[in-house]
């Protein structure tokens, strides 16, 4: 069987430097966020908000840092995964995350492949079927190549990049009015607390939590002494996600400013075309597809990183199941046929729900566990931070268990 992942361990040649898986890790978190339902979230919010969609965005951003200092730093500094740490706090409560980190997974999954559909279509004209089951080759050859784990570092990279880049490009041709979008900033029109709840869950919720966070621990960048580089590559992750979301909401701002009406059923291709037209078009089905392509990677990574360390022939055959994991995302979407808004919401509410509990169990361990830390000191003012954004996650988590309760009723 080919490489798996952890290949720093060994797999990596030894002059490749470390610091690519790290910057791996830190892409791999930021376009594990940047998936269908950030472009249509962010799309959709800004031509309801307009420029005070701006406001929403920073508070956004600066819980995202709080949330994802303390999980990497926790992580980080213990050297272990979350599911491991979890049941070292509370026996059982590893399991528990890992099985709904791993469902909500599959089901956002669904989502992504449906999403690469969807970019496909808008660049190639390509049936939507045809589409999903090429891209999951693609995310599927990555994880069978012999070096799976680099392979799966540059592509990230790459076409985190590339997204950037492109958008940019249509923020420019739409020409945002900045000036008022750098006032409501700071100096809202109007502030809608669901939304900066919605940008928050769907930024650090569910298995995004901990992609960049568990690749990290493959890097070798862990223990007390590494603290900085811990600290310095969570941040990154997040700017480089609020980079995104700052840029696609330039970009519409652009288009509603001018007056021109979305179209309700697909708002995002919709802003893209008015933009710049049939390849403005073109340019958000790159740009759809990269992000749905980098989730797909990101999400089946991550889903079996949380199963890894319960059994030695689950790390042997690591590839093979995301391999599987990828696969069973392909099949489910291919037999519903078109995109599954329910198990989506269901979906959305399980990430609502895992990110309280985990962590919970990592704040946990930083205010009372310094033996799980090697006896690290941590911080007073990141425990306060940490505190202060979980108090909010537990709305966000009160949110999903009344969107589960609506679903089923």
């Amino acid at each position: 069987m080919t490489e798996h992942v952890t290949l720093d361990k060994g797999g990596t040649p030894p002059s490749a430097p470390r610091r690519g898986a790290l910057l791996g890790a830190m892409f791999l978190m930021a376009t594990s966020a940047i998936g269908p339902g950030f472009i249509t979230q962010t799309t959709v919010f800004t031509a309801q908000l307009g420029a005070a969609m701006a406001f929403a965005i920073l508070v956004s951003v600066l819980v995202d840092i709080a949330i994802q200092l303390n999980v990497w730093r926790v992580i980080g500094v213990a050297g272990r995964r979350a599911q491991d740490l979890g049941n070292s706090v509370l026996p059982g409560a590893g399991y528990a995350l890992a099985a709904l980190d791993v469902f909500g997974g599959i089901i956002f999954n669904i989502g992504n492949i449906a999403g690469t559909a969807l970019g496909l279509n808008a660049l190639l004209g390509l049936d939507v079927k045809i589409g999903g089951t090429i891209s999951a080759l693609i995310a599927i050859g990555i994880f069978l190549s012999k070096r799976a784990g680099v392979a799966m570092d540059r592509i990230v990279v790459v076409l985190g990049f590339l997204m950037i880049v492109m958008t940019l490009y249509v923020a420019i041709v739409s020409s945002p009015p900045i000036g008022d979008a750098l006032v409501q900033t700071v100096a809202p029109e109007e502030v809608r607390f669901l939304v900066i709840t919605t940008l928050i869950g769907g930024t650090v919720g569910g298995y995004i939590t901990y992609a960049g966070a568990h690749r990290m621990i493959e890097s070798g960048l862990t223990g007390p002494e590494n603290v900085k580089g811990i600290t310095r590559s969570s941040i990154t992750g997040i700017l480089v996600t609020a980079l995104m979301r700052g840029l696609l909401f330039l970009a519409v701002l652009g288009v509603v400013a001018g007056g021109a009406k979305l179209a309700a059923e697909n708002p995002a291709p919709s802003a893209f075309e008015h933009a710049a037209g049939e390849a403005g078009l073109r340019i958000f089905g790159l740009i759809m597809w990269s992000a749905a392509i980098t989730s797909v990677i990101g999400a089946s990574y991550t889903s079996v990183s949380f199963l890894v360390s319960f059994h030695s022939w689950i790390e042997r055959n690591r590839n093979w199941l995301v391999v599987a994991f990828i696969a069973l995302s392909t099949a489910l979407y291919l037999s519903l046929g078109t995109t599954p808004v329910d198990l989506l919401i269901l979906a959305g509410a399980l990430n609502g729900l895992i990110l309280p509990f985990g962590l919970g169990l990592l704040m946990w361990i930083a205010a009372r566990r310094r033996d799980l830390l090697g006896g690290y000191r941590y911080p007073a003012w990141l425990l306060v931070l940490g505190a202060a954004a979980w108090v909010l996650t537990l709305y966000l988590g009160w949110n999903s268990l009344t969107g589960i309760a609506d679903l089923w009723n």
